[in-house]
């Protein structure tokens, strides 16, 4: 397999990125934050009822304002890295064989070897690629051919990576 494809200079391109690379770190906070607002607000509902309630209203309220601000976290993060990565926009390419990834952009390249992949999930516009527990890199299937897309869906199941969302 060797699967070459470039990435145009659109600035819109490195918020995409970051936002779905973040998106998978993020999730938990949205998670976190929804448990302590419905813990706060059924504490607030059931302390209504007694005489102590009073004392512990604003402890359950605390619960409920921190439950949704840790679900708005994870937007404002999105937000501000699609608004800074605006000026990172460069051309850039992906040469992918059956050995590696090879990434260049500007005039840095990386890469990171099939061996070292633990796993690949799918969004609707990326692959995210995980070393480790870590997400590393995303590879943008829209700027691929359809047959391209294939071959890599096809050898990433062969090795076991692919993981659906």
């Amino acid at each position: 397999m060797h699967i070459r494809f470039d990435v145009p200079a659109d600035p819109a391109y490195p918020g995409r990125v970051a936002a779905a690379l973040s998106s998978v770190r993020l999730r938990k906070y949205g998670y976190i934050g929804a448990v302590l607002a419905v813990v706060g607000a059924t504490g607030f509902a059931v302390s209504q009822g007694f005489a102590w309630g009073d004392k512990i209203s604003p402890l359950c309220l605390a619960l409920v304002l921190g439950g949704l601000l840790s679900m708005l976290y994870a937007p404002w993060v999105r937000m501000r890295a699609r608004r800074r990565s605006g000026r990172y926009a460069v051309e850039g390419a992906y040469d992918i064989t059956d050995d590696n990834i090879m990434m260049r952009s500007g005039s840095e390249s990386g890469g990171i070897a099939w061996d070292g992949v633990a796993q690949v999930t799918e969004t609707p516009e990326f692959w995210i690629v995980y070393v480790g527990r870590m997400p590393a890199t995303v590879i943008p299937r829209r700027l691929m051919s359809a047959e391209d897309a294939e071959t890599l869906r096809a050898y990433m199941a062969k090795r076991g990576l692919l993981q659906s969302r």
